[in-house]
């Protein structure tokens, strides 16, 4: 900022001993180059394994924040801060201050970001119950028939033996056991309800694409990677009712 004021100051008095218009019209624009220049952000070297770590340090804290919802907080006021604290600088902000600050931020940064998931979810569902071969369950659960088989059907008290993928309604994967190359086997009770429910329809075989709402899947609370109020989209092959 000291150093902008500056060259508003040369400026200015270019304005004042400019000698032609060719001239001042350099001036000027040699002047806005370098106030271009000085807003640019600085090159890091990352050479060093401290400036390295320090580096590494910013990445895990900004997509921590980022990932609650704090994508709108000000990134020049974090680092003035950072800046603050580590050149030992008289804090704007007194310490025991920040706490309840930050608080009612995040607060209010996750629920604008959990309402919004939410709503998402919900529009998406909406659409996508209108696409051919889309059916819908009473409790709201979606489902396309891909492949059918013909073996058993699986009872709340079977355990039994699937591939899936999984992804959210953007279209980010978030597991695979097909990608892993061994199926998964597990007992219908000890999944998410949307799965419990989808497979005591589905016979060996099967193999379907699955819409869940958030409160037949991690409700919420989320899990990591899914986020809170995240609609998922699974294809789910039935191998095998053990």
């Amino acid at each position: 900022m000291k150093n902008i004021f500056v060259l508003i100051l040369l400026l200015s008095s270019v304005l004042l001993s400019a000698q032609s218009k060719k001239e001042l019209e350099a001036q000027i624009k040699n002047l806005q180059t370098e106030i271009e220049n000085l807003k640019k952000p600085k090159e890091i070297d990352l050479g060093g394994k401290y400036a390295r770590a320090g580096y590494g340090m910013g990445v895990l804290i900004a997509n921590n924040i980022r990932s609650q919802g704090g994508d709108s907080l000000d990134v020049e006021a974090i680092v003035a801060a950072v800046r603050d604290v580590f050149a030992k600088n008289n804090l704007k902000i007194q310490q025991q201050e920040c706490l309840p600050i930050v608080q009612e931020f995040m607060k209010e940064a996750a629920d604008r970001k959990n309402s919004l998931a939410k709503e998402e979810g919900q529009n998406f569902l909406a659409n996508n119950k209108k696409q051919e071969g889309v059916k819908v369950t009473a409790s709201g659960l979606q489902y396309k028939v891909i492949t059918s088989g013909s073996g058993k059907t699986p009872a709340v008290s079977n355990k039994v033996t699937v591939h899936y993928t999984g992804k959210l309604i953007d279209g980010t994967e978030f597991d695979s056991s097909v990608k892993r190359g061994t199926p998964a086997e597990f007992g219908l009770t000890q999944v998410i309800s949307g799965w419990t429910e989808v497979l005591q329809l589905m016979k060996e075989g099967d193999k379907w694409m699955v819409y869940i709402p958030y409160d037949l899947a991690y409700g919420e609370r989320g899990r990591v990677p899914i986020p809170p109020y995240a609609a998922l989209i699974f294809e789910l092959e039935l191998i095998k009712v053990n």
